[in-house]
């Protein structure tokens, strides 16, 4: 872990002053640390029988699509609004300051099909909420969720609301 951590670089007072940005841009340009970081992802998943993995626009794709490939799963894509032909499912989710939306293709997962949540960053927790959400609505089962960073102090986990595994590879 402390290899993946080193990687990923710390940037005071930014988008605003206070805020410490983790900036995963080296650890994505750093071909063994990637490796290693999508290893680590995937290992609790191992043997849970993951058909799909749905990975949150945009940074959730990066993981979610290697994640895929290194459970032999498909990939589903969460999409921003309007970034998708119709018919789309969707669910609208609370923002600090106003409301955003997730789309996914109706057709997009099997019903029943078990599905694995991915992100890069658990915040404040509610994008990974109507991520849960929106499976659900396309008849998935979803088995857990999968981030590569928890900011703990945002307390974003207390909005999983589930039984379900939550995991974060990496916690501030």
């Amino acid at each position: 872990m402390k290899q993946i951590e080193a990687l990923i670089r710390a940037v005071p007072d930014f988008p605003k002053l206070g805020v410490v940005f983790r900036d995963i841009t080296p650890l994505l340009a750093d071909a063994g640390g990637f490796a290693r970081c999508i290893d680590a992802m995937a290992e609790p998943w191992q043997g849970s029988s993951v058909q799909a993995v749905c990975g949150i626009e945009s940074r959730g794709f990066i993981f979610g699509a290697a994640l895929a490939q290194k459970l032999h799963a498909g990939f589903v894509p969460l999409r921003k609004p309007n970034k998708l032909p119709p018919p789309v499912i969707a669910v609208d989710y609370a923002l600090e300051y106003g409301t955003d939306r997730l789309e996914a293709r109706s057709d997009a997962l099997k019903p029943g099909e078990r599905v694995l949540l991915v992100d890069d960053v658990l915040a404040t927790g509610g994008t990974l909420a109507a991520g849960r959400t929106l499976i659900g609505k396309l008849g998935g089962v979803l088995v857990g969720a999968s981030v590569l960073i928890e900011l703990a102090a945002l307390q974003g986990r207390s909005r999983w609301h589930s039984d379900l595994p939550l995991q974060a590879l990496l916690q501030y």
